[in-house]
């Protein structure tokens, strides 16, 4: 059927991560002025996405320097995905990962998008700190697929990287 207008009293160009040195950045053009609906799961995706890769760039250093008990033998990178335990750690991840993603953290339309509270208590969900953290999961983003891409060619992990 026919898609109604977007609403006009809505711009994406004013919303939480618009920040220097870009400012407002949309040069594929996906959030339209006035399509709340389209940039609230667009900007959920980017939270959720972001807080991923913020993780994952993180793990990836992580397991060059430490290894929990039972994964002595399991190597770092995208190989411990191969290897036995490594590759039951995985798949725990992964069925937890999915767990909390279709029970605990649901999107709530009453909220904006990636507000699951103050589960800490910290009374850190400002708008400064909102900022930051769309900011870092941007960086996170490109770091994570860096951290990727040079695994595969080269075979060494994000420390090894270095050498």
């Amino acid at each position: 059927g026919e898609q109604p207008d977007p609403q006009p009293s809505f711009d994406p160009a004013t919303e939480v991560g618009v920040t220097q040195p870009l400012g407002y950045f949309d040069p594929a053009g996906f959030c339209k002025v006035g399509d709340l609906a389209g940039f609230r799961n667009l900007r959920a995706a980017e939270i959720k996405h972001g807080r991923v890769a913020m993780m994952a760039a993180v793990g990836a250093v992580f397991q060059h320097y430490v290894k929990f008990p039972g994964f002595e033998k399991v190597p770092a990178g995208l190989d411990a995905v191969t290897v036995a335990p490594g590759t039951y750690g995985f798949a725990a991840l992964f069925a937890v990962a999915g767990a909390l993603e279709l029970g605990a953290w649901v999107e709530d339309p009453s909220k904006e998008p990636g507000n699951f509270g103050d589960p800490v208590g910290l009374n850190q969900y400002t708008l400064e700190m909102r900022d930051k953290e769309i900011n870092n999961g941007r960086m996170a983003m490109f770091a994570a697929i860096g951290i990727i891409a040079a695994n595969i060619v080269t075979g060494k992990d994000a420390i090894e990287q270095f050498s």
